[in-house]
């Protein structure tokens, strides 16, 4: 996994590529000042950062489903002496896995 200093770098580089960027101000469009090219490296460099330490779990609570279809599997596997619930769990931590 890359180091917050190794993703500003690559933050760098794209903001680079992006160049020039504007703001509204006033309803006057105008090229971004270097404190806020800067501030844009910041936060892309953190947002990369935070997507590649927690973007897992985003991935995974998209893929689990909703709670009422996750309940429904519980019954079902109840009823069926079935493991589709698990199963399912499983097969969402194995595609999404926590990074280590």
């Amino acid at each position: 996994m890359a180091t917050l200093e190794e993703l500003t770098v690559i933050a760098t580089q794209e903001i680079e590529d992006a160049k020039p960027m504007y703001a509204q101000v006033n309803n006057e469009r105008r090229e971004f000042t270097d404190a806020e090219y800067d501030q844009a490296i910041v936060d892309l460099a953190n947002s990369k950062f935070d997507q590649q330490e927690n973007g897992y779990i985003t991935a995974r609570q998209e893929a689990y489903g909703s709670i009422a279809d996750q309940l429904d599997m519980i019954y079902w596997d109840g009823k069926n002496s079935t493991t589709t619930f698990q199963d399912h769990i499983d097969a969402v931590k194995a595609a999404h896995p926590k990074p280590e």
